[in-house]
């Protein structure tokens, strides 16, 4: 089941689907090591639309609520 990122449950791991967007916002994913077949795990959602933090290869990033929405996840295989 594909889903934005922000719909993830806390500690939940997924596997990136695709990145909805543009030429520079995939540029600018991939430069934080966020690029399509990775697994990301949501680390922490902050409240009142605030950004959530995510971890790849092993780094958290913290990444604003509309970009996250933009980050397509699907189940581990």
């Amino acid at each position: 089941m594909e889903q934005p990122i922000t719909s993830l449950e806390t500690g939940k791991t997924a596997v990136i689907i695709r990145l909805e967007g543009g030429c520079l916002f995939r540029k600018k994913m991939g430069e934080m090591g966020i690029r399509e077949r990775k697994t990301i795990r949501l680390v922490a959602i902050h409240p009142f639309h605030g950004p959530i933090v995510v971890e790849v290869n092993g780094r958290e990033i913290t990444l604003g609520r509309r970009m996250a929405e933009h980050i397509i996840t699907g189940d581990l295989e």
